[in-house]
């Protein structure tokens, strides 16, 4: 028996184990992270956050699904239209893995309860399609020192990265200034390339495991069927992390 898993998480997660170890895959059980956005990238994410075994995960979103984003936001199907996105997802999630705790919370992000949404996470993956909300999920994580695992996408294009307090530029230190509103057009695909990067990243972070995306920014164009990425560094005087990155 593996010790903490128990036969049915030796079941479950026998072939990851083999790649993350015992001790890799206890760290999962006992990890706490927050999905925020329950729809293009953070369905693929949680998704496979959940059936990785993460102990506890936190869904939160403000929205309804409608039928327009049934292309990409994979939590959801026909029949949930109309329901809130935490309410199908949560379901979706509980029944691809009874054994983690699943939550959802219905909420619109702002500087006012970010902190309090995010509560004892280990870890937030930004999974937002606006740049004010991901801003506030990056000075919350700077403040609690935690990772803010970020993706962002547009057509057959993607982004992602990893910005770890204390290791590395912040998302504010990426793009000091607001980027212009995402939105249409948007590939299901693409959303599902850079989601799994996102989860990826979110279990070589509690597992041990691997290099992070840290410092750098990983570029995916999906119409040439390329991966790129771009060095970058901590932005001197930035306001969100200056004081904490060790350069």
């Amino acid at each position: 028996m593996i010790p903490g898993i128990g036969p049915s998480g030796r079941e479950r997660y026998g072939r990851q184990i083999l790649s993350i170890g015992v001790e890799g895959q206890e760290r999962l059980n006992a990890a706490h992270i927050v999905v925020a956005g329950a729809g293009g990238l953070g369905s693929p994410a949680a998704i496979y956050l959940a059936a990785a075994g993460i102990g506890r995960l936190t869904l939160i979103d403000c929205d309804t699904v409608e039928r327009s984003n049934l292309n990409r936001q994979v939590l959801h199907g026909e029949a949930d239209i109309g329901r809130p996105k935490v309410e199908s997802g949560v379901e979706a999630l509980r029944a691809l893995n009874p054994s983690i705790r699943v939550e959802g919370v219905r909420a619109t992000i702002t500087g006012e309860n970010a902190s309090a949404l995010v509560g004892d996470a280990d870890g937030i993956v930004d999974a937002m399609d606006n740049y004010p909300a991901r801003f506030v999920l990056n000075r919350v994580a700077q403040e609690r020192g935690i990772p803010l695992f970020h993706g962002a996408i547009r057509g057959f294009h993607g982004q992602a990265t990893t910005c770890v307090p204390g290791r590395g530029p912040c998302l504010a230190c990426l793009f000091p200034n607001v980027p212009p509103k995402e939105g249409s057009p948007v590939l299901g695909a693409t959303a599902g390339v850079i989601g799994c990067i996102q989860a990826t990243e979110v279990v070589k972070y509690v597992a041990g495991e691997g290099e992070l995306l840290t410092g750098r920014l990983l570029l995916w164009d999906g119409l040439a069927a390329r991966m790129d990425e771009v060095a970058v560094a901590p932005r001197a005087g930035c306001p969100a992390c200056s004081e904490r990155v060790r350069r």
